[in-house]
């Protein structure tokens, strides 16, 4: 079985390339030690096949938290990332989500038609 970990990104918020990449980063991480404490066998086939991770985009607050819900509705391993508002945005604004890592055709369940960032 394949597994991966997808990370969901809001465009509305017009972060910058670098806030991006600490956003998703906080949310791979986050996810992970998720994981750990509920699916480690999850996270132990994830590891071993290579940390498989895709990086996809929603257009608002609303569509993210509804893969979210839905995410956790399925029993998957999500987090939600706020960020501290020490540079482009508020604090405690919604910026990402991470789903996994997971079997692939549940991630896929929720995030399947959503598109790369």
């Amino acid at each position: 079985m394949e597994f991966k970990q997808a990370i969901v990104v809001r465009t509305d918020l017009q972060m910058g390339k670098g806030k991006i990449a600490v956003q998703v980063a906080h949310a791979a991480v986050s996810a992970v030690l998720k994981t750990q404490k509920s699916r480690r066998e999850w996270l132990e086939a994830w590891l071993e096949q290579g940390q498989k991770k895709v990086v996809l985009k929603v257009s608002n607050l609303d569509e993210l938290l509804d893969l979210y819900r839905r995410a956790k509705e399925e029993g998957l391993p999500a987090v939600i990332v706020k960020d501290a508002g020490l540079t482009q945005l508020e604090p405690g604004t919604i910026t990402t989500i991470a789903i996994g890592p997971a079997p692939a055709y549940m991630v896929d369940k929720i995030t399947g038609t959503l598109k790369l960032l």
